[in-house]
């Protein structure tokens, strides 16, 4: 995501840089070339893969016309990506016709897109970050309005927390920024920071609309999209919220190169469904990342199997407002009680890969920076576990489940959607949670239901995910640990790491902002209210010629590249 870079999202398995927001069940496939394959999934060492797979091919070896369908797990109701009810199909379905400022290849380098930027710079002015933006004459909303400098004033004012009347999902770099002007033409944008930001990269990657700016509009897209305050090479043919279907196609109004594509379409399907309707040709790219998904597909004619790293995070979080779950005893008992290499077991059984459990929601296993700060805060342990839940006061009955005033130790595990190696991880929690004397009770709810769990927390144990739009993890530490983060749904921040996490936030070089997120991540850890157990690979069955289109990892194309290959 680009201001919040996590996003919430639903995935395999789960199997949200912005951290996207994800739940657990099938294979999120849409969009991204060597073939899947190596390691085993008998093997707890991660298997190497690559860092993108998507068949990177330049503009004059792809067809003109064509479309391209794939499934997508929910419509949601909201669908403005600035707000913090945005879910990972909220931002997939924004980018195809809204600006996309920033660019990123595999490994998460960045470049501003030549079709809205000419030029891009930053500096140290007086001790202050200053980063300029020049945006091309041409550039023009579909209302008819230049793209200028307001874009950029806007994004900020609806991202930095300062108003009531906005709702974003986190602040992060946007709350260090003291002013956006004009600068030597409305066409520039001059941002400022408060000392020196060196994460300037992760943010301004979309903008909004200066219509935005009214709170009316803000949250005006509810059930509703306004295709005329976008912009880009395809706009809005329909989107049918009953039906779970949207429709892209290509934009008159755009000034750049014309999108390869006529039409773009996404429909809403569970899991099973999506792989069916690849079978029978009615889709064109197909998640398979988990084991039934894999097996179908594995020998398909006409397909290509396309796997890279996937920049996300499975975990299960820990509602600490609800029930039991408020006493840090029980919610480290069931983080000891999980055994998190037999849950990856699971997941990526019959897979082309395996891994080691990670340690971290902020840094990814595959980045130089990476520390296992998870092992520090807990480990599996059952014993400990049940000496945690004596010391809560939770006494072990007759029928093995612990009981404390008349009341038996019962929670509930959320299940969405109907994948079954989602069912299979469930299943095996439920076994473990039994081991320690906790009745847990599998509750399984359609995909379509993901954002109303999340937006109203309504849950008690819930697999879900983080992914990420770009490689800058540490700078959204904010937007997973703070307390008053919409993202963390676990509800267990305090105070006093809200203050350290500011502290942090002010340090002046990434390798100190580093060191310490990843002492200040165990710490958070501690509160038992989000557990890592999965990052994975993306692997992608895509037809025969779809080119940039795939396994991504951290990269960003542009929409208007995506398209069939040339005979």
């Amino acid at each position: 995501m680009k201001p919040n870079k996590f996003v919430l999202q639903l995935t395999a398995a789960l199997a949200a840089g912005a951290l996207a927001l994800s739940g657990c069940s099938g294979d999120s496939g849409s969009s991204g070339s060597s073939s899947a394959g190596g390691g085993s999934s008998s093997n707890t060492d991660t298997v190497e893969v690559a860092a993108s797979d998507f068949a990177p091919t330049e503009r004059d070896d792809i067809k003109d016309g064509g479309e391209l369908v794939t499934a997508i797990y929910e419509i949601p109701e909201q669908q403005n990506r600035f707000h913090a009810d945005a879910s990972a199909p909220v931002v997939t379905i924004w980018n195809w016709y809204n600006p996309q400022i920033a660019l990123f290849d595999g490994e998460g380098n960045y470049t501003a897109n030549p079709s809205y930027i000419s030029e891009v710079t930053d500096e140290v002015v007086d001790g202050n970050t200053v980063v300029t933006f020049t945006v091309v004459d041409d550039a023009k909303w579909n209302d008819g309005s230049d793209i200028d400098w307001t874009a950029f004033e806007t994004t900020w004012r609806i991202n930095n927390g300062e108003s009531d009347d906005y709702t974003p999902s986190a602040t992060d770099g946007y709350e260090r920024i003291t002013s956006v002007e004009e600068g030597d033409s409305p066409k520039q944008a001059v941002i400022t920071f408060d000392g020196v930001y060196p994460w300037w990269e992760g943010l301004f990657n979309q903008i909004a609309h200066p219509a935005l700016a009214d709170p009316a509009n803000y949250n005006s897209y509810l059930k509703e999209v306004h295709p005329e305050w976008g912009a880009g090479p395809y706009t809005v043919e329909n989107i049918d919220f009953n039906k779970g279907e949207a429709v892209f196609v290509r934009n008159d109004k755009w000034w750049g190169p014309e999108g390869k594509l006529d039409r773009r379409i996404f429909r809403q399907m569970e899991s099973q469904a999506a792989i069916n309707a690849f079978k029978n040709g009615e889709i064109d790219v197909v998640g398979a990342s988990s084991r039934e998904s894999y097996a179908t597909v594995e020998n398909m004619d006409g397909i290509d199997l396309r796997m890279a790293t996937r920049p996300s995070s499975a975990l299960i979080t820990l509602n600490s407002e609800a029930g039991a779950l408020g006493d840090i005893k029980v919610r480290e008992a069931v983080a000891r009680g999980l055994d998190r290499q037999l849950l990856g077991q699971i997941r990526f059984n019959g897979t082309p890969y395996s891994e080691t459990p990670p340690g971290s929601l902020i840094i990814y296993p595959f980045q130089e920076d990476y520390h296992d700060n998870f092992s520090a805060a807990a480990d599996f342990d059952p014993e400990a576990a049940k000496a945690l839940l004596d010391e809560a006061g939770w006494a072990e009955g007759s029928s093995g489940i612990r009981e404390k005033d008349g009341e038996t130790l019962h929670l509930t595990y959320t299940l969405i959607g109907d994948n079954e190696t989602s069912k299979a991880q469930a299943t095996a929690t439920q076994k473990m949670m039994k081991d320690i004397g906790i009745d847990l009770e599998i509750r399984q709810r359609p995909s379509s239901e993901f954002s109303d769990v999340y937006t109203n927390r309504d849950f008690e144990i819930f697999p879900m995910g983080f992914s990420s739009s770009d490689p800058y993890g540490v700078a959204y530490f904010g937007q997973t640990y703070n307390s008053d983060s919409q993202l963390n749904l676990s509800g267990t921040g305090t105070p006093e790491l809200d203050e350290q996490i500011r502290e942090l936030q002010a340090l002046p070089t990434t390798k100190e902002q580093i060191k310490r997120a990843n002492e200040l991540e165990t710490e958070a850890f501690k509160r038992y209210g989000l557990i890592p157990t999965g990052n994975g690979a993306d692997i992608y069955a895509v037809k025969d010629g779809l080119v940039n289109s795939g396994a991504l990892g951290f990269a960003v194309l542009p929409v208007e590249n995506i398209g069939w290959k040339k005979d």
